[in-house]
């Protein structure tokens, strides 16, 4: 079995061939929106929202409106208050990329990062660099208090604090596009021996009991519409009512090419 792949790659292990397609029983439980593969070849068990994420102290601070939309970010007033992942290294810096294709436009998304590399865009090679170094609310008390990070990171700045919270220290900006809707997929490799057991495995993956554990474990929402979630998730983690989407097979036409013209405009 192979699990993980998401939405960005799919299609490049659908066009691969690697998958046995499989109907399991619990598909019934899964909502349409996150069964992307018409085969069933790669089978959806978890989502969660990639945002821009803000320090709620930073912004009280400064006295400072909260930005609402990608297009706040432009504005002087956010003047280098914004770190993001470098998509070429990094998968959430990848998702943000493709909600500014998204919702800008494939003619003129990159304008959009002109004006952000112009107005102080702080980029970085991945997550942990953003989150725990750059970010303001992490350990790292960093100089950006606004990062590309998981609509669920608030939940786990509650969740792992070192002292008892009431309250997350950070939030989720969800405006319209403002996200980019993950989906990740388990599927049964090509050629297995195990055929009867790996469609087992994949039906337990997909049942209630392994659905649950999902949140708190990988700090992702269950797929099964019977899975409940934890308090500290309906309490703190947001996900967005209206993400940024691309159909799987315009991202693998398209992926390399915005990320080369990316780098270009960004980073050259």
């Amino acid at each position: 079995m192979f699990y993980g792949v998401d939405n960005t790659f799919l299609s490049r292990a659908l066009d691969a061939g690697i998958y046995e397609p499989y109907v399991s029983p619990l598909l019934a439980k899964i909502p349409a929106e996150f069964q992307f593969d018409p085969q069933n070849r790669a089978l959806p068990v978890d989502y969660g929202d990639i945002c821009v994420n803000y320090d709620k102290a930073y912004f009280a601070a400064y006295n400072l409106p909260v930005p609402t939309s990608l297009e706040d970010l432009i504005k002087p007033e956010y003047n280098g208050l914004l770190v993001v992942e470098n998509p070429a290294t990094s998968s959430p810096g990848l998702a943000f990329l493709l909600a500014t294709v998204a919702h800008f436009g494939e003619t003129s998304y990159l304008d959009y990062w002109r004006s952000l590399r112009a107005n102080g865009v702080v980029v970085v090679d991945g997550w942990e660099t953003a989150y725990y170094t750059n970010f303001s609310a992490s350990s790292g008390h960093g100089p950006q208090p606004l990062v590309v990070t998981y609509g669920s990171s608030p939940a786990a700045e509650v969740i792992y604090a070192s002292s008892p919270l009431t309250d997350a220290p950070t939030a989720s900006i969800l405006g319209p596009d403002t996200c980019f809707r993950q989906i990740e997929f388990v599927g049964i490799l090509k050629g297995t021996r195990h055929l009867d057991l790996a469609q087992k495995f994949v039906d337990f993956m997909l049942s209630q009991q392994f659905q649950e554990d999902i949140p708190l474990q990988m700090f992702m929402y269950p797929v099964n519409t019977d899975a409940s979630l934890p308090q500290e998730f309906t309490q703190y983690a947001q996900t967005a009512p209206q993400p940024a989407t691309l159909d799987p097979t315009v991202i693998a036409a398209n992926r390399d090419q915005w990320i080369a013209d990316w780098t270009a405009a960004v980073l050259h």
